[in-house]
C-alpha cells in the first residue's frame, strides 16, 4: 500500500479545466459557499483560479442566483450587518472591504444606506449608525485606554483607535467628547460618593 501523492496545483487546474459538466462546477461554488454568503466576483474569482471554463463557471454562476443562493444585495447586507455586530466599522472602511469582495457601488450604498438607519431622539437627537458602532468599539476597549491618566492622551488614543476602524473625523471626534464626557462624569460621581 503506497502513500498517495496530492495532486500539484497544475494537475488540479488541468483535471478541471477538462470538466465538461456544469454539476461539477455548480457542486464546487456550492462547497465554496458552505462556510459563508460570498459575493459574485469572489465565487467567479475561485472557480475561474480553480481553472475551471469561463462558460460552465458563468452558467453556475447564473444558476446560484436564480436559486437565490448568491445575491450580491444579501451578501452585502448581511456583511455590514456581521461587521456592525461582531468587528465595528467605519462607513469608509466597510465600503473598501466590500469592494475588495468585488461588490458593486450601488449595490455597497444600498446596504450602507439601510444601516444609516437612525437610532435614538429625543432632546438629544438621533445618533447615526456610525456613531452607533463608535460607541461600541470605544466600549471594546475602554478598559485599556481608562488606564491612560494624562486626559489629552487618553483623547487621542480613543480618537485614533476610532480612526484606525474608518470611521470619520467628525464621529470620532463627537463619540469620543461625549465618551471622555461621560466617563469623567462617572468618576467625578464615584468620587463624590466616598467624601
Amino acid at each position: 500500500m503506497g502513500v498517495r501523492r496530492r495532486a500539484s496545483y497544475g494537475e488540479r487546474r488541468a483535471r478541471c479545466a477538462a470538466v465538461g459538466d456544469p454539476a461539477v462546477v455548480l457542486e464546487a461554488a456550492l462547497r465554496f459557499l458552505e462556510a459563508r454568503r460570498r459575493s459574485v466576483a469572489e465565487v467567479r474569482r475561485r472557480l475561474t483560479d480553480a481553472g475551471y471554463r469561463e462558460e460552465l463557471v458563468t452558467t453556475a454562476i447564473e444558476r446560484l442566483a436564480e436559486l437565490g443562493i448568491l445575491d450580491d444585495d444579501a451578501f452585502a447586507a448581511q456583511w455590514v450587518e456581521s461587521r456592525d455586530r461582531a468587528r465595528p466599522r467605519g462607513e469608509r472602511a466597510l465600503r473598501v472591504e466590500l469592494r475588495q469582495k468585488g461588490v458593486d457601488p450601488e449595490t455597497i450604498a444600498r446596504a450602507l444606506g439601510q444601516r444609516d438607519t437612525p437610532e435614538g431622539g429625543g432632546a438629544e437627537g438621533a445618533v447615526s449608525a456610525d456613531e452607533v458602532a463608535a460607541q461600541r468599539l470605544l466600549a471594546r476597549h475602554a478598559g485599556g485606554l481608562r488606564r491612560i491618566a494624562d486626559l489629552r492622551a487618553r483623547r487621542q488614543r480613543a480618537y485614533a483607535t476610532l480612526a484606525r476602524h474608518g470611521f470619520a473625523p467628525e464621529v470620532c471626534g463627537s463619540v469620543v467628547a461625549a465618551w471622555l464626557a461621560d466617563a469623567t462624569g462617572r468618576t467625578q460621581e464615584a468620587g463624590g460618593t466616598q467624601e
